[in-house]
């Protein structure tokens, strides 16, 4: 195994951090922060750059800590950045959300609100998925194939972490534990199927073929999540994504487009005279028309790519929830011939940010302001609220 010295510069996108050998080549370290110097074994070598873990911390940052949980130095790599206290944490994304708009954007000065919207580090998480190992949940090694199992989750909500320590899970090879921590209802979603699985007496257990819901609360209002249908991370995460987008929004916008609806969430929120939802999930749509019944919205269950506005201008404002690769060119077309005077697009991947961001410029939508949330504590992820004015 080779062996290098160097000093990490910053985080990057996906979780490690950034160095650079003496003859200038890029090194992507696992397990380093920003300004220490560290001994790296390299794992992946090519012309340009190289992969490594650290092995040895050389010089270490004040903005290291001990892991808190204490699976992480049994291996599991559930949760990436422990070795960073949270404020450093918060920092390091909305380090990365604006070098991605400098630098695939090309947003010199990128519109990033000051501040970073954080959740509580521990006991949030209210869907958890794992995979099995003699019966109790693993987790993946980190950067490695193999598992760990663990009784116990740092993240996982008390009525998940309830579960992984008393359940068993014969005959599953990978189980999501759902629940909604505003309703006490929870899922065990079991892949191939829930026949050897136990479980608490109030746990519904249920196949991945099973047609099976929870309810949660959030916003004010109470939202049927099927087992298979996207929801945030948990109560508080849905919250302060209703709440960066409500900001972003405006006040009380009259006629609303949600696309990457889910089950309805961000566009109900904002309770609208007229509300069009776009969502290609079959369970999650079916969920949107029953969780947005009583605001008499129309939700189709189709592809945002293949949305056609009845007519430009009718709608105040688009929000847009995509999956990780964000829009893309034929989404942000879609969109954007809606002309509405504001799009809110959440975005979970920065650099799905930036490429969205050029795609919308293109398009007649200036990039005005964006918040960055820290939903994932512990973790590289990321999310950012842009708002975008019709120019």
């Amino acid at each position: 195994m080779v062996q290098v010295e160097v000093t990490a510069s910053g985080m990057a996108a996906g979780g490690d951090a950034l160095a650079r050998e003496e003859s200038g080549r890029v090194v992507f370290v696992s397990g380093a922060l920003p300004g220490e110097r560290v001994l790296v074994d390299l794992t992946e070598q090519r012309k340009d750059f190289a992969r490594g873990h650290v092995v040895q911390v050389l010089d270490p940052s004040a903005d290291r800590v001990a892991p808190p949980c204490p699976h992480v130095a049994r291996g599991c790599g559930g949760c990436q950045w422990q070795h960073a206290g949270l404020a450093a944490q918060a920092r390091y994304k909305a380090d990365v959300v604006a070098d991605a708009l400098r630098r695939i954007a090309h947003r010199p000065d990128p519109p990033i609100a000051p501040d970073v919207v954080r959740l509580p580090d521990t006991a949030t998480r209210t869907t958890v998925r794992f995979r099995v190992v003699d019966g109790r949940p693993a987790f993946h090694r980190r950067q490695a194939t193999d598992l760990v199992s663990v009784n116990s989750c740092l993240v996982a909500h008390p009525l998940v972490e309830e579960v992984l320590r008393d359940g068993r899970f014969d005959g599953a090879e990978e189980v999501a534990v759902r629940v909604g921590a505003g309703t006490g209802e929870r899922l065990v979603v079991a892949h191939p199927n829930g026949r050897g699985v136990i479980a608490p007496p109030d746990v519904r257990v249920v196949g991945t073929r099973s047609k099976a819901w929870y309810h949660e609360e959030v916003a004010d209002r109470r939202w049927r999540v099927s087992a298979l249908s996207f929801f945030q991370s948990g109560r508080e995460a849905a919250q302060a994504l209703v709440d960066a987008v409500r900001g972003a929004a405006g006040p009380r916008p009259r006629r609303v487009l949600d696309a990457y609806a889910g089950v309805g969430v961000l566009g109900g929120a904002l309770e609208p005279e007229r509300l069009e939802a776009i969502e290609s999930t079959p369970s999650a749509a079916a969920d949107a028309r029953s969780n947005l019944a009583d605001l008499g919205a129309d939700v189709f269950e189709q592809e945002v790519a293949t949305w056609v506005a009845d007519r430009p201008g009718s709608f105040d404002v688009v929000v847009a929830d995509p999956a990780r690769p964000g829009l893309g060119k034929s989404a942000a077309a879609a969109l954007a011939a809606a002309q509405a005077p504001r799009l809110v697009l959440v975005s979970c991947d920065p650099a799905s940010l930036a490429r969205d961001t050029n795609l919308l410029d293109d398009l007649g939508y200036d990039l005005a302001s964006v918040q960055v949330l820290d939903l994932f504590p512990h973790t590289f992820h990321v999310e950012a609220v842009s708002r975008f004015e019709l120019r």
